[in-house]
């Protein structure tokens, strides 16, 4: 009979995504997510498999997490310029904005050269486009932004603004460069 698990793993999942955030893949040891963890190795080697399945399943959690909030934002029953307008103004709150997006630090570090990681990082961009086309497409059809370019061809642009300014934020641009460059992008797309 085997032993039941002595930890939540959903809060574990969560734990060692902070510490692959904060440290990148490579970087990270076991020790480090032990530590963190409070879980034995070999516990999370059950679990988990082995250190890359851990990440992978931690990417997985991070697009999970940022995409129903997302999701949450959208379904807000307010304009979409608010909506637009909490977005930018959640990333300026963002406080872990030094750390960057996990997703672009993982493209950073692995390129193209692990298919499952870059199908995760795609996914990531690709949902959260959809979500913010949806919002684009609304405010357009209401003639309160731009229909000079597609809704599609502005969610893309605005979701690389955003991962912008989280890599500004990484690199160590101060908050002040990182909300004029987002004030810049968001206002682009007004009328």
């Amino acid at each position: 009979m085997s032993r039941p698990r002595e930890f939540d793993v959903d809060h574990t999942l969560h734990q060692c995504m902070e510490v692959f955030w904060t440290k990148g893949f490579k970087s990270t040891s076991y020790e480090d997510l032990t530590r963190t963890t409070g879980v034995k190795k070999q516990s999370l080697y059950c679990v988990f498999n082995d250190k890359r399945s851990l990440f992978l399943k931690a990417l997985a959690h991070y697009r999970e997490q940022n995409i129903a909030a997302l999701e949450e934002l959208e379904a807000q029953d307010t304009s979409p310029l608010n909506k637009l307008e909490s977005l930018r103004l959640s990333i300026l709150r963002d406080e872990i904005m030094s750390r960057g997006c996990l997703m672009v630090n993982s493209a950073m570090e692995f390129g193209t050269e692990d298919e499952p990681i870059t199908r995760e990082i795609e996914l990531m961009f690709a949902e959260t486009e959809r979500i913010l086309e949806r919002i684009i497409r609304s405010a357009q059809e209401q003639q309160l932004i731009t229909t000079r370019f597609t809704s599609q061809e502005l969610a893309t642009y605005l979701n690389n603004a955003i991962l912008g300014a989280r890599t500004l934020g990484k690199s160590g641009a101060s908050p002040e460069q990182i909300e004029a460059a987002l004030n810049t992008s968001f206002t682009m797309i007004l009328p």
